[in-house]
């Protein structure tokens, strides 16, 4: 009996491991959000389902029951940014199925991946509007094309330059408000609506702007950059991650991170 308590197999170890993983990702995803409250909510539901029926009350448990039995589909509603995510890195990021073997990969560059000249435009773009005060929101594509926020903005399609950008956010333009997407080596549109981070910011200094840049990061695997109208400052958003009052030296390294 003993031996059969204390017996485990190596695929035991592995099935635990990938489990307690899973279990990380999910709370680095959702840690600091709204999400959080409702999966910890969810989960002691879940623990006082299986004490009921551990104790055998019968009309409670049935009734938790056919809640807990419609609870995949809650899930999927509650957590729809995070497991849109979670899918995306899963076939966009880590390509784990075709990583060295496409053919994109063999005889070209990535097309969305943006160019040592274009990163140059880029902050010397974000330089100068620090310098103006110029508010501007810009978002670098990694490997999901983001045609769902492209088309809530005004269609552009140019090369990118510095004087295209601070022309786009400049304050009286009537492309200024909202955040232009940039892939590859093109400005693809102006104007774009993003999504915004209910997640708590560090500062109060932080505004819309710099929410708008978490939750695209947060929703996407895209890169986004912040430069504030109210201090200049430039600021960096990746996978869900704020870094705040940003050198113009230090952007290209930022940057070149997504494609990593």
């Amino acid at each position: 009996m003993i031996n059969a308590f204390i017996s485990i197999r190596f695929l035991d170890i592995i099935d635990i491991v990938l489990v307690a993983f899973l279990i990380y990702k999910l709370y680095q995803a959702i840690k600091g959000t709204a999400a959080f409250n409702i999966f910890l909510g969810i989960f002691i539901f879940y623990i006082a389902w299986v004490v009921i029926r551990g104790l055998n009350m019968e009309l409670m448990g049935t009734i938790l029951g056919q809640v807990m039995a419609a609870g995949v589909v809650v899930l999927v509603v509650v957590f729809q940014q995070e497991i849109r995510k979670m899918f995306l890195l899963l076939g966009t990021r880590y390509r784990l199925l075709n990583i060295g073997f496409s053919l994109d990969n063999l005889f070209s560059s990535d097309p969305r991946s943006v160019s040592n000249e274009q990163v140059k435009r880029i902050v010397a773009a974000c330089e100068s509007m620090s310098k103006t005060k110029t508010g501007a929101l810009i978002v670098i594509t990694n490997k999901a094309e983001l045609n769902e926020f492209i088309e809530t903005g005004e269609e552009i399609n140019a090369e990118v330059s510095v004087p295209l950008l601070e022309s786009i956010f400049f304050k009286n333009s009537p492309l200024h408000d909202g955040a232009v997407v940039v892939q590859g080596n093109t400005i693809k549109a102006a104007r774009c609506v993003l999504p915004v981070s209910n997640r708590k910011l560090k500062s109060k200094n932080l505004g819309l702007r710099h929410r708008a840049a978490v939750g695209m990061s947060q929703a996407t695997d895209a890169a986004v950059i912040i430069v504030s109208e109210e201090t200049g400052n430039i600021s960096f958003a990746f996978n869900g991650k704020l870094k705040v009052d940003v050198k113009p030296i230090e952007l290209p390294q930022l940057i070149d991170q997504i494609y990593q």
